[in-house]
């Protein structure tokens, strides 16, 4: 049952899904909420706006994820779950196949996603590790957000894992100078999107990538 007591701004603005996925990422929406009476998940100062801050905010990315080529995707310093209890919610009708890999190395945090990706029935594995100590990982995706600074994530990207297709990353204001800077150091494509919940923002769906030699 959705606590009347916690009050949010906008709803989802999520086309093309069922009432059930909608009702599941209400639910979602409400579990960050209690348990962040308890635990850092998000920032106070969001949790009357959750529902555009940060469930719209994970389930844009959906472009670039409901597609035939992608089955895996890893998420780096999961928090709460954003966004790969979102895309998790939102792939498990669209293929049933598809599956998020957490990497929170906190305890509380991931004892959170072990029960969230229960209550909702994700194909799912939770590490708690540190995604630093990792290697020879193989996806077909990374995806972050709010973990790591974009330069960081690409060496994560090249020491940490054994085989990936894409990066997804969200990006602030600054985001094509950000871009810009990387290419200095990196050749790779992209793909990107204006957010739709920040007209400063930006997706960016990288791929291709490899490291300049000097």
């Amino acid at each position: 049952m959705i606590d009347s007591n916690n009050i949010k701004i906008k709803r989802f603005i999520i086309p093309d899904v069922s009432r059930e996925t909608l009702e599941e990422l209400e639910i979602y929406s409400d579990s960050i909420i209690t348990k962040n009476k308890s635990i850092n998940l998000i920032s106070k100062s969001t949790e009357k706006n959750i529902n555009n801050r940060h469930i719209n905010d994970s389930a844009q990315t959906i472009d670039f994820i409901d597609k035939s080529d992608i089955n895996i995707c890893t998420d780096l310093g999961s928090g709460a779950g954003l966004p790969g209890i979102v895309l998790g919610i939102l792939m498990k009708t669209k293929n049933p196949v598809f599956k998020v890999i957490f990497y929170e190395k906190s305890y509380h945090k991931s004892n959170f996603l072990k029960e969230m990706t229960k209550k909702f029935n994700l194909n799912s594995e939770i590490h708690q590790k540190n995604i630093f100590s990792e290697k020879n990982l193989r996806t077909d995706v990374i995806i972050s957000r709010a973990f790591k600074p974009l330069p960081t994530i690409f060496q994560i990207a090249q020491n940490n894992f054994k085989e990936f297709k894409y990066i997804i990353l969200f990006l602030g204001k600054s985001g094509r100078k950000i871009i810009d800077d990387a290419k200095k150091l990196w050749k790779f494509d992209y793909e990107e999107k204006e957010s739709v919940t920040n007209n400063e923002s930006l997706i960016i769906k990288i791929s291709n990538l490899k490291k300049k030699t000097e």
